[in-house]
C-alpha cells in the first residue's frame, strides 16, 4: 500500500517520464507540443489520458455544460467517425452520456487498456506504448478535423 503522497509522487514520475519520452515528437502541424496537456483550441473538447491501478484510458472528452451543445459536438464527432477510426486504426467506445470523476455530465469517445498498474514501474512501458501511438493519431486527426467545429462555437 502506498500513502497518498507516495502514490501522487509515483503518478507524477510516470507523467514526467512520459512527457520526456514524447517531447521530441512534433505535432502533425510540425509544432512543439505538450502531449500530456494537449490543447485542442476548442472549448469543451479535450484529449485526456489517465492511468490508475487497473487501467490506462485515452479519451476525447466533451464537457460543454449545456447538454444540447454537448450533443451537437458529439454528433459532429459521429459525422467524423469515418475519418477518426482510420487515423486510430481501431474502434473506440462511443458514450454520448457519461460522467466524469467529479460527477459532471460529459460525452466521451475512448479506448481502455486493462491489466496495467501505473504504480508498477514494470507496467510503464506497456502504458506508454498504449498512449503514444493513440495521442499522436488523435493529433493527426485533429489537425484537419478541428476546423469542422468552428461553426459550433457559440
Amino acid at each position: 500500500m502506498y500513502s497518498r503522497q507516495q502514490a501522487s509522487e509515483i503518478r507524477q514520475e510516470f507523467w514526467t517520464i512520459f512527457g520526456q519520452y514524447l517531447s521530441p515528437q512534433l505535432s502533425a502541424d510540425g509544432l512543439k507540443i505538450n502531449w500530456i496537456n494537449y490543447k485542442t483550441g476548442v472549448p469543451g473538447v479535450s484529449f485526456k489520458m489517465d492511468a490508475d491501478t487497473r487501467t490506462a484510458t485515452i479519451a476525447i472528452i466533451l464537457s460543454q455544460p449545456d447538454p444540447d451543445v454537448r450533443e451537437l459536438y458529439f454528433e459532429q464527432f459521429l459525422q467524423l467517425k469515418t475519418m477518426l477510426h482510420p487515423h486510430l486504426d481501431e474502434q473506440w467506445i462511443w458514450e454520448p452520456i457519461a460522467t466524469d470523476e467529479s460527477g459532471r455530465a460529459i460525452s466521451r469517445i475512448y479506448k481502455k487498456m486493462t491489466g496495467v498498474n501505473v504504480m508498477d514501474k514494470n507496467d510503464w512501458p506497456a502504458i506508454i506504448s498504449f498512449f503514444k501511438p493513440r495521442i499522436i493519431s488523435l493529433d493527426e486527426f485533429w489537425s484537419t478535423a478541428k476546423y469542422t467545429f468552428d461553426d459550433l462555437r457559440f
